[in-house]
């Protein structure tokens, strides 16, 4: 099976950037007004390449050197002592440097989404940067690289339970967008429509066929717990999708293509966490769960607290992903004491960096642009582009 392993690895890995390039660069561009979508394209490429570099050069030994409880170390910067031979578990390491690379990767990118449309591309790329290394590298050594979350460490042999990411990806990313969103204040207009909803159901389709790479992946070999995990993602998005479109079609007494396809990425985000270890029955039921728990947070978010986390990231990441960490207790598949202690841990941390991460960098680089420059569009006041002839 180690052949099959590292193929299927392989695949996996490409899967997930691809869920990146183009998948969310197309599900967020759609979201955003004509004259903003290249600015998030070209942040989304930015940001892969630099998370790329710096996962190379020290995230990934941070994340998985041979380190204390706490940290990494940097005995594995640059792939020190990683060769074509050199193995973890049944697969070549630089293997397995790359796939979780692609995790780095699209995990500073989910942010944006909260800042859409009135932020500095400086400031875009020194936060992701400094995030990447002080906020999602030490919690994804904490939970997968034999941190203190894990098994044998402060909740004792079993630890916290965490498949795919639904702590390290998706509430990380959730729990910081809020605070950015808060720090920055609201789009001097929040009355724009998406302006391409078609992009919205690619780039969702994109992110969706990558999901299976993701959470099928991250069983690292090719074995019935990929296949299970593969089925687990599925259902939980079709329930989510269906759930949200249902709950929607309550509330408003209409459904929407762009309501339809956030439920099934509040669906797989739900799933991430819990896809290893549960049955697609428990899937379903987590995954219609989500498309309306995700549906009154973003209701929440948006209507009642009035904060303008553009593109929902908190409540379809952080909410859904801290809702299957918490199903995984709820269905018997992990204890309690170790899923809602290391949630609440790791939002603390993530919540606490991320504020003064923004603080100090915000002495340096102006947070946002100008008036004149939101009013404009970001394409052509600050990237002297234009996605289309005219914008709409």
């Amino acid at each position: 099976m180690v052949g099959g392993d590292t193929a299927w690895m392989m695949v996996a890995t490409v899967l997930v950037l691809f869920m990146t390039l183009p998948g969310l660069a197309l599900f967020y561009g759609g979201l955003v007004r004509a004259s903003n979508v290249l600015s998030v394209f070209l942040q989304c490429f930015a940001i892969t390449f630099v998370a790329s570099l710096l996962w190379f050069a020290l995230g990934y030994s941070i994340a998985f050197g041979d380190g204390n409880a706490v940290w990494g170390g940097l005995g594995k910067i640059f792939l020190a002592g990683i060769g074509p031979e050199t193995l973890r578990g049944t697969i070549p390491e630089n293997l397995f440097f790359l796939f979780q690379m692609t995790f780095a990767i699209i995990t500073p990118a989910l942010i944006i989404g909260a800042f859409v449309e009135r932020v500095r591309f400086a400031f875009v790329l020194a936060f992701s940067a400094f995030w990447l290394l002080l906020v999602f590298c030490p919690i994804a050594y904490w939970i997968w690289g034999g941190g203190f979350l894990g098994d044998g460490g402060i909740w004792g042999a079993t630890g916290v339970r965490d498949f795919a990411g639904g702590i390290v990806v998706h509430v990380t990313a959730g729990a910081a967008a809020l605070v950015l969103a808060l720090m920055i204040g609201r789009r001097i207009d929040t009355t724009q429509m998406p302006h391409n909803p078609g992009y919205v159901l690619i780039g969702a389709g994109m992110l969706w066929i990558g999901w299976f790479g993701f959470n099928g992946g991250s069983a690292l070999a090719a074995n019935g717990a990929a296949a299970s995990a593969m089925a687990v993602t599925h259902i939980a998005a079709v329930a989510g999708a269906l759930s949200w479109w249902i709950w929607e079609g309550i509330r408003t007494g209409r459904v929407t293509l762009v309501g339809m396809v956030t439920g099934a990425v509040a669906g797989l985000a739900t799933a991430t966490p819990t896809a290893g270890y549960i049955h697609p029955v428990a899937a379903m039921i987590g995954g219609g769960i989500a498309g309306i728990v995700c549906q009154e947070a973003q209701m929440l978010i948006r209507l009642r607290l009035k904060i303008d986390d553009s593109l929902d990231v908190f409540a379809v990441h952080c909410v859904g992903g801290s809702l299957g960490i918490i199903l995984l207790a709820v269905f018997g598949a992990a204890p309690v004491t170790a899923q809602v202690g290391s949630l609440v841990i790791c939002i603390a941390w993530t919540v606490t960096m991320t504020y003064v991460i923004a603080q100090l960098l915000r002495g340096l680089i102006p947070m946002r642009v100008t008036p004149e420059e939101e009013v404009q569009g970001l394409d052509i006041a600050v990237h002297g582009e234009r996605a289309y002839l005219l914008d709409t």
